[in-house]
């Protein structure tokens, strides 16, 4: 994942032009590393890459600027860093928050950029809140792309989203899961932004009902 890399240390040299190179790209082979943890199916590398292709979408879409889709790049790279199937509800945003701000602190990266990402990742619990800001709707949508997405990477997605979770009951997920895909289809605006919403909105509504008919 060597280009992986390369945008990592392209982004924070520029949040961060005096970090110490070294420790960027030790921070970046760091997170790679957690991003390539063995419990993940769907928190990987793959859905790392994706949201920075959503990203860039919602950018050419001029719902945001070129140093929030930075700041999104970065806020994503750290998003999931702790993740743990297992967990309690809300223990991998909380952890990954933390980590982002420690880590972004000991990179010399604005404490206002470092707390724009703190809140995001905190954001992404739920994926309920929206302050306004451009950075907030567009990590936001772009962390809920999947749910737009055709069909067979869709599938995908719920299959592996499962297999996270195989320590659970099939009843038991079911139940669960379709109690978090309901609260989305019930939301009268499921992406918050302007482009989120015309091009995403209804490929993802038909992808969910779609999966709550298999989930029973």
């Amino acid at each position: 994942m060597p280009a992986l890399i390369t945008w990592w240390t392209q982004d924070l040299g520029e949040l961060s032009p005096r970090a110490d190179p070294v420790a960027v790209a030790a921070a970046g082979s760091d997170l790679l590393r957690r991003w390539a943890e063995p419990q993940r199916r769907y928190h990987s590398a793959r859905h790392l890459v994706e949201l920075f292709w959503a990203l860039e979408e919602l950018e050419d879409a001029h719902e945001i600027d070129a140093e929030g889709a930075t700041v999104g790049r970065v806020a994503a790279w750290l998003h999931d860093a702790v993740y743990d199937p297992q967990a309690r509800h809300g223990a991998n945003e909380a952890a990954s928050a933390g980590l982002a701000r420690s880590l972004l602190t000991r990179l010399h990266v604005h404490d206002q950029v470092s707390a724009a990402v703190e809140a995001v990742i905190r954001m992404t619990d739920g994926h309920d809140g929206d302050d306004g800001a451009s950075l907030t709707r567009c990590f936001h949508d772009a962390d809920l792309w999947i749910l737009s997405a055709p069909d067979v990477r869709f599938d995908d997605y719920c299959a592996q989203v499962r297999e996270e979770y195989a320590h659970v009951p099939d009843v038991a997920y079911r139940t669960a899961r379709a109690g978090i895909l309901v609260d989305f289809v019930r939301r009268d605006r499921l992406y918050l932004t302007a482009h989120g919403q015309q091009e995403w909105d209804e490929p993802a509504r038909a992808n969910l009902h779609r999966e709550l008919d298999r989930l029973g």
